[in-house]
């Protein structure tokens, strides 16, 4: 059950993947268009500044996942009770908080950004985003996380595909129409409501078992105070980059930067969507059986890599061609810099690389023991920024995104090794270095003999990048098959074995 769900999660994830990309791509474009760099760079603050108000969710999302592994595999539907009473009680006081943040913030926006939109576009637009949140905290984000534990990612996905393609595709007809960014978030705050009635009815209909008035179990969700330090250190990490560029270059570099955390960001996603398909698994596995576990640890590890380092290859090799096609005619400020994409690549190998590490320390709920580890990597991130970007702008945050991340990585991989997987870390370390190795390669062949010029359409950049993407895609999970043989045989066998069983029934 647990192999079919994941594969659902997979599956549907990516494909949810391919339509909001191609969607999300069309909308920034007609933003920057219609309503100029300023309007994208500051929809781009507005939802920075919002992440932050998440930190009134103190940790209770993270908790509440580990606490519901175990009597989520064990069918325990009592314990499952008690912690999601718990949960909703939390959620609810949070709800509240959460709203008066929200005003707070569209009072003050306004006067500490200085642009030309109307300050009565700015609240709206900040008020209309943050009650979607607001929704989520009263009505359906405990459910979420029941679902995502159960391994049903999929239903959640699949609603957030049709719901994101409507919005996405109102947004367009708006946008082409002339409309502000404030009937932009009316809209998508709508399609939000409608999101929260159908997973409130779901879950009225499929876990009629479900009661969330019995005794709350708080110790079960007691780690969440030391989960809170992590999404506080791991926020400030996050979304220290936008608040610098805000402050000291302005709306403009900010627009530049989130155009690139926007298309590299898509290839994020795709990794975190294929990810969490099987992090349920991992984590029912890691709470009952640590043998299993193991296996499914070595694989993730392998395989993750191989995926994080092909994937961000290819989007590399073609994102400059595809911002000289997207924001030709945009002259109010350059999009295009040979330097950024080395630099972004940097960071998202770093952060998503350390994907199987990061994942086993939640697994086991060393929260608490790593929580001084997120502070450090927060710290250093905001200090080599604030002493860089005076000097060189938007490189400047990014070094200290990169030294940041350097750090933090390293520490994960060793501290998941030594103190969890009880294990020599020199494996990892072997496969990041081959990783890199053949990513390095692979840019400098493609420099030499491709001439990213001469793609000069979206046509014959999706070709070309689908057959490299194919091309390159394969030489690295093959690379990690050889380098990793031991879960290249232990997945052959697992699929063979399925394949054989479905023509047995037949």
């Amino acid at each position: 059950m647990n192999a079919k769900r994941g594969f659902y999660n997979a599956i549907f994830g990516l494909l949810s993947q391919i339509i909001m990309i191609a969607l999300g791509i069309i909308i920034p474009r007609l933003v920057i268009v219609n309503l100029g760099s300023e309007s994208n760079g500051l929809l781009s603050s507005i939802n920075q500044a919002l992440v932050y108000l998440n930190l009134l969710e103190a940790g209770i999302g993270t908790a509440t996942l580990q606490a519901l592994y175990r009597p989520v595999a064990q069918k325990n539907h009592e314990d499952i009770n008690h912690v999601m009473s718990a949960t909703n009680l939390y959620y609810r006081k949070v709800g509240k908080y959460y709203f008066l943040a929200v005003c707070g913030l569209s009072a003050i926006f306004p006067f500490v950004v200085h642009s030309s939109l109307s300050p009565w576009i700015i609240v709206s637009v900040i008020m209309l985003s943050g009650l979607s949140q607001v929704t989520n905290f009263f009505f359906q984000g405990k459910y979420r996380i029941l679902m995502q534990v159960e391994g049903k990612s999929y239903i959640l996905t699949n609603l957030g595909t049709i719901v994101n393609a409507f919005s996405s595709i109102g947004k367009i007809i708006l946008l082409l129409n002339g409309a502000n960014i404030a009937v932009l978030q009316l809209m998508y705050f709508g399609f939000s409501v409608l999101q929260m009635i159908y997973i409130t009815r779901y879950i009225r209909k499929n876990y009629q078992w479900l009661d969330l008035s019995v005794k709350p179990d708080y110790e079960a969700i007691s780690q969440k105070n030391s989960v809170m330090v992590h999404q506080i250190s791991g926020l400030i990490f996050e979304n220290t980059d936008v608040l610098v560029l805000t402050v000291v270059c302005g709306l403009k570099t900010v627009s530049v930067y989130s155009m690139y955390v926007m298309l590299f960001g898509m290839v994020g996603t795709a990794i975190s969507t294929i990810n969490s398909s099987v992090s349920f698994a991992m984590g029912q596995a890691y709470n009952t059986d640590k043998k299993y576990f193991s296996k499914l640890y070595n694989i993730f590890e392998t395989y993750n890599m191989s995926l994080t380092f092909s994937l961000y290859c290819v989007a590399n090799i073609f994102i400059l061609p595809f911002l000289r096609l997207y924001t030709k005619g945009v002259s109010d400020v350059q999009y295009v810099d040979h330097l950024l994409p080395y630099l972004f690549i940097m960071t998202y190998l770093l952060s998503n690389g350390r994907s199987a590490a990061q994942r086993v320390i939640e697994y086991a709920g060393h929260f608490k023991l790593t929580q001084n580890r997120s502070i450090i990597e927060s710290a250093i991130n905001i200090c080599v920024s604030l002493v860089c970007v005076f000097k060189f702008g938007i490189y400047g945050v990014l070094f200290g995104t990169i030294a940041a991340l350097f750090y933090r990585t390293n520490d994960m991989i060793l501290y998941s090794s030594h103190k969890l997987l009880k294990r020599s870390a020199k494996n990892t370390y072997f496969k990041w270095i081959l990783n890199f190795i053949l990513f390095a390669v692979i840019m400098f062949v493609s420099n030499k003999l491709f001439d990213i010029t001469m793609l000069n359409s979206y046509i014959m950049i999706i070709i070309y990048a689908a057959i490299a993407g194919v091309v390159v895609v394969a030489a690295f999970f093959v690379m990690g098959s050889v380098i990793d043989k031991e879960s290249y045989l232990y997945c052959r066998d697992f699929i063979v074995g399925k394949i054989k069983l479905k023509f047995d029934r037949q």
